[in-house]
């Protein structure tokens, strides 16, 4: 009968509205969640009664599902935030994550260190990320962001390198006196150094001029800190020749003697090599970059050496490629891991488990893992978070319009009703 046809037609669209309802409900409720993507309710009529069978037309409607509930996958608000561990994607991808019940993936950045110093998620989730070798350089193998909380070890000098001009106005012959070298010299500066167990050591070095284009190079320091030295006493450590070719470039750098003998228990004979620039001759360089003699004030321009004391980590930040750096009490830094992201064929069809957490689903295809930046992959900014898609204005809008739709389905059923009630009083 056509009127209970109409019954259930209405019924069909208390349902769909209802479910649309709820939707729009779910998408205000999660108005300030993070990293959260708006959801939308699609309509799809029934199977229509056929009255002419296959010759088409002539079809009464039998009314309403819901079709599908699609996420609206648009670039929510990036705001900033004090918080180091934030991390906000601009664009596509999901962070990924491990934790017992496998692997996931979430916009949400909103992370922390835990107690054992792994990088998580509020619902201890854990962030995956590529390693960082031995040197600080990011590798192609995904793991666990984890900092370590272990001192780290100190490291010896291996190499020290010295920028610097040695004035060729000066005369040459004046003669070294280890017990006043400062009188007796014609240019000094101290530089810094490590012994194996990462202990500082002042060296200054000592330049004369033994002829035209030809220096002398000796490093001293405190007796108390060499082997068999004295304190109040300077001990030689380093003795070394510069020669210079006419247009002042750096042609040969010789060492004659070695003796870095440090107290303590340190390595004894200990190996440094002090280079003093792209030497022509030893080198087989061009002696453009390194030590010259030019006719102007000797000066160290620059230095450096590549030892550390021991040390513990002091902060840790991230930066916009989603390194995470972490800075010692030495004052090394060094790359520990960069956080990887996920990029899906489909995202809509990802399977929501709670907790900003979705997986991949049959329909989502396989999950392509690589760094921010790369393949089509978002951007990412510390200190970031990106916020829900949520317009409340529009899922007002829309409240009111499915409640509409609700109430003229009510209506439906209601005159069928009344019908209904019509045909029984027939017998009357």
């Amino acid at each position: 009968m056509g009127i209970l046809s109409s019954l259930y037609t209405g019924v069909s669209g208390l349902a769909a509205q209802g479910e649309a309802l709820g939707v729009i409900g779910d998408n205000i409720a999660n108005a300030n969640t993070v990293g959260f993507k708006a959801s939308r309710a699609e309509f799809q009529d029934i199977v229509a009664k056929s009255l002419k069978g296959l010759l088409g037309g002539n079809q009464i409607g039998r009314g309403v599902k819901i079709g599908a509930v699609n996420p609206i996958l648009t670039q929510g608000n990036v705001d900033a935030t004090e918080k180091a561990t934030d991390l906000a994607i601009s664009g596509d991808g999901y962070f990924v994550m491990r934790g017992s019940d496998g692997e996931s993936f979430t916009r949400d950045g909103s992370f922390h260190f835990d107690k054992d110093g792994y990088l998580v998620s509020n619902d201890n989730q854990r962030v995956q990320g590529f390693e960082a070798d031995e040197k600080g350089n990011i590798v192609n193998k995904m793991s666990d962001i984890k900092f370590p909380r272990a001192l780290i070890p100190a490291k010896a000098t291996n190499e020290i390198k010295m920028d610097m001009n040695l004035d060729s106005r000066v005369e040459a012959g004046k003669q070294f006196n280890i017990k006043d070298p400062h009188s007796t010299s014609n240019y000094s500066t101290g530089i810094e150094m490590y012994d194996s167990q990462g202990n500082k050591h002042l060296v200054t070095m000592f330049f004369n001029k033994a002829a035209d284009r030809t220096w002398d190079v000796r490093g001293l320091v405190d007796g108390k800190e060499i082997v068999g030295g004295k304190e109040g006493e300077y001990s030689e450590v380093y003795t070394g020749r510069l020669t210079f070719t006419v247009d002042g470039k750096l042609d040969t750098e010789t060492t004659t003697k070695q003796a870095f003998n440090f107290v303590g228990g340190a390595l004894q004979n200990q190996q440094i090599k002090i280079d003093f620039g792209d030497a022509i001759t030893t080198d087989k360089g061009k002696g453009l970059s390194g030590t010259k003699q030019y006719g102007k004030d000797s000066d160290l321009i620059t230095w450096k050496q590549d030892g550390s004391a021991a040390g513990t980590i002091t902060n840790l930040s991230f930066n916009d490629e989603g390194v995470l750096t972490a800075v010692y009490s030495n004052g090394a830094a060094q790359d520990l891991a960069q956080v990887s992201l996920a990029k899906f064929e489909n995202p809509e069809s990802l399977f929501k488990v709670g907790n900003n957490r979705l997986k991949e689903a049959r329909d989502s295809g396989t999950a392509s893992i690589g760094k921010a930046g790369s393949a089509g992959r978002g951007k990412l900014f510390a200190k970031s978070l990106e916020r829900s898609t949520v317009d409340l204005a529009m899922e007002f809008v829309n409240l009111i319009q499915n409640q509409r739709g609700f109430q003229a389905n009510a209506k439906t059923i209601t005159t069928t009703d009344e019908l209904l009630n019509e045909v029984i009083n027939l017998k009357r």
